[in-house]
């Protein structure tokens, strides 16, 4: 697997910083006051929604709802002259199977028309078996189909230090989701922000204000093809 040798390298060394800290990022994530709740804002009824479907880094961990990718994203379509209305569905710690069971009810609108699923990473620092990550995305994908919305799906990387096999069947599972269901795929959505101390907060994984406006560019530029005016 060449694609990204230079990214996998450095999420290679994010995963490394979050076990050398005991996994405090999913402890951290998970309680009470840094847990930012799913909640699902006043919306106009007129407008087409996109999900965007993911964890802490959709939620916007750490960062003013303002500074979210979700709500930078948002800004981003209205100056371009696109009529949507993005709906932040992350939750801080949440793994594809959080996400499966969750999804009939985050996807359960007429008016949702786009998805970027963003999932995958805390199956990767929890070890939950690739095949069954791919299982649960998989029934999300199948709901989203279902309802014939347009697909981004934002995969991530893993590190040499989880065996080659892993890696190469983590890394692999977004490429081949986003063949299985055609797809758009952004392979890594931390593109030019991992391992930058001048975008990242101080746990060095989630980005900090200037840092996920970055992230909202990666997913832009991908998501871009699936937009109508």
């Amino acid at each position: 697997m060449r694609i990204l040798d230079h990214s996998v390298f450095i999420f290679g060394a994010i995963i490394f910083a979050l076990f050398s800290v005991s996994c405090g990022t999913v402890k951290t994530e998970t309680n009470a006051n840094a847990n930012r709740p799913l909640v699902l804002p006043n919306r106009n009824v007129e407008k087409p929604k996109i999900i965007a479907f993911g964890d802490s880094l959709t939620a916007g961990f750490g960062v003013a709802e303002k500074e979210s990718y979700p709500y930078l994203l948002q800004q981003r379509l209205n100056s371009e002259g696109y009529d949507y209305e993005v709906v932040n569905a992350g939750v801080s710690g949440d793994t594809s199977l959080g996400g499966a069971e969750r999804s009939d009810w985050v996807l359960n609108r007429d008016d949702a028309k786009i998805l970027i699923l963003a999932l995958g990473s805390n199956d990767l620092l929890r070890g939950m078996p690739v095949d069954k990550m791919k299982e649960n995305l998989r029934k999300i994908l199948e709901k989203a189909k279902a309802k014939k919305m347009k697909i981004l799906i934002c995969g991530m990387l893993a590190p040499s230090s989880v065996g080659v096999e892993y890696q190469r069947d983590f890394i692999n599972t977004f490429t081949e989701l986003s063949k299985e269901y055609k797809t758009e795929l952004l392979p890594f959505m931390l593109t030019g922000v991992a391992l930058d101390k001048r975008l990242n907060q101080a746990d060095g994984i989630h980005p900090n204000a200037e840092g996920t406006k970055i992230m909202a560019d990666n997913i832009y530029q991908k998501l871009k093809p699936l937009l109508e005016k």
